[in-house]
């Protein structure tokens, strides 16, 4: 399939509501509004294809650019090709999901998340929280540096409500996912969550809220599943 045969599919199968939905998310034109389980039926004609979706994320469409990926494969793509990839990510949903997904299951990972965490852009900095929250989502604990994870835990414990709007929601998430996914840092993530309590995230015209990490992680504790890694975190 080639690239304006991709576009042509996403326009076909974009619709008005749901472009309204991503605009109000910070979604910017041009796009055309496709709910993400429309976006994975196209997912077997690009994947296979490496340079197509490296074409459909620098198309600047945010429709191509979530098909993107959710086609590569993490493991091919280079520091460069990420780094091109989290600078061009300017909304939420590509920094903290498609970008930090793809980064998180590559071969640079931490090297990414690290730098990404030190940015003074607000957006590369939620990519990088998201990015390792999402490394250690698929990391067993044997292979995770519990000494820097605790180190970020003590960061978040101290600066999260004075952090820039997305920051703090990336932050939180880093919380409860070291609660629910990191077992031997599972009772230092619940006291970090207990003190941070509340986050105030400004989610603009939007029903979306923010998870209360204690009661996330304490769900997930009453399920058995404290430890439980997934297998992949593209979605």
């Amino acid at each position: 399939m080639t690239f304006d045969e991709v576009m042509g599919h996403l326009e076909e199968l974009g619709s008005e509501q749901t472009k309204k939905t991503f605009l109000r998310h910070g979604a910017q034109e041009p796009f055309f509004g496709v709910k993400v389980g429309d976006l994975k039926k196209l997912v077997k004609n690009v994947k296979k294809d490496r340079d197509l979706a490296l074409a459909l994320y620098d198309s600047g469409n945010t429709d191509a650019m979530y098909l993107a990926g959710l086609s590569i494969n993490p493991k091919t793509m280079t520091k460069e090709e990420l780094q091109n990839w989290a600078q061009k990510a300017y909304w939420y949903m590509l920094a903290e999901y498609t970008v930090a997904g793809v980064a998180a299951e590559s071969g640079f990972a931490l090297e990414m998340a690290r730098v990404w965490l030190h940015s003074p852009d607000e957006m590369l900095t939620a990519c990088g929280w998201s990015t390792y929250a999402n490394y250690i989502s698929i990391t067993p604990d044997e292979k995770l540096d519990l000494q820097e994870i605790a180190g970020l835990l003590e960061q978040v414990r101290t600066t999260i409500h004075e952090e820039r709007n997305r920051v703090k929601y990336t932050m939180n998430t880093f919380v409860l996912t070291v609660g629910t996914y990191c077992h031997p840092l599972f009772d230092t993530a619940v006291d970090v969550a207990k003190e941070i309590g509340k986050v105030h995230v400004d989610v603009g015209q939007t029903a979306c809220k923010v998870p209360l990490a204690t009661d996330y992680i304490h769900k997930v504790e009453a399920m058995g599943r404290i430890g439980t890694k997934k297998k992949t975190c593209i979605c």
